[in-house]
């Protein structure tokens, strides 16, 4: 089953969920994109229901932190939406990113269909088979569960508070990096 909507606008629209560290730096980017229509921060992957972010950060609870991405696939494909995912995390370092350590900052693609899983499990053999990283991918390819969106002081964080310390010394490299990168991918100017 293919997890598609309709926008009021009558845009077909597709869900992709992913971790990639702190959900900050990945909502960031993709809000960017062009081709993403809204992107949630929440958690996912874990066993207690609406956890909190003090619960998620302590680790017992399962979670990572994650993004909902909805998107246009006649503008940009899952697969585009996963590139941009291995470029801007490290999939090669286990439950890390940086200095944030835990199972919640762990890699992870929450496919939504049999589609997702195959494009994910595509690209992380080609990433592998091209030796694009040093050590090996540890991105987990698993069925999407529960998603729980995150407090609403979260979402758009980066653009609410962007001289706030994580987003000036992390978040901020990571989007520069990223608009870098995917100059031509990038929303028009407003």
């Amino acid at each position: 089953m293919t997890e598609q909507t309709n926008s009021p606008s009558g845009t077909r629209t597709e869900v992709a969920t992913l971790a990639g560290g702190c959900f900050w730096c990945l909502e960031a980017c993709y809000q960017q994109l062009d081709g993403v229509k809204s992107v949630v921060s929440g958690y996912e992957g874990g066993h207690v229901d609406n956890p909190s972010y003090e619960q998620v950060c302590e680790g017992d609870t399962g979670h990572a932190e994650v993004v909902q991405v909805t998107y246009d696939p006649d503008v940009v494909t899952f697969e585009e939406v996963l590139i941009v995912f291995f470029q801007i995390h490290d999939p090669t370092t286990l439950n890390r990113q940086g200095n944030d350590v835990g199972t919640q900052y762990r890699s992870a693609i929450f496919y939504h269909n049999d589609a997702q899983k195959a494009a994910a499990e595509h690209l992380i053999a080609e990433l592998m088979a091209e030796m694009t990283y040093q050590h090996p991918i540890v991105t987990e390819v698993v069925a999407t569960q529960t998603f729980w969106p995150a407090e609403a002081y979260h979402q758009n964080y980066f653009r609410q508070h962007p001289d706030q310390g994580y987003c000036a010394y992390v978040v901020a490299p990571k989007l520069k990096k990223f608009r870098e990168k995917f100059a031509r991918r990038l929303k028009p100017a407003a």
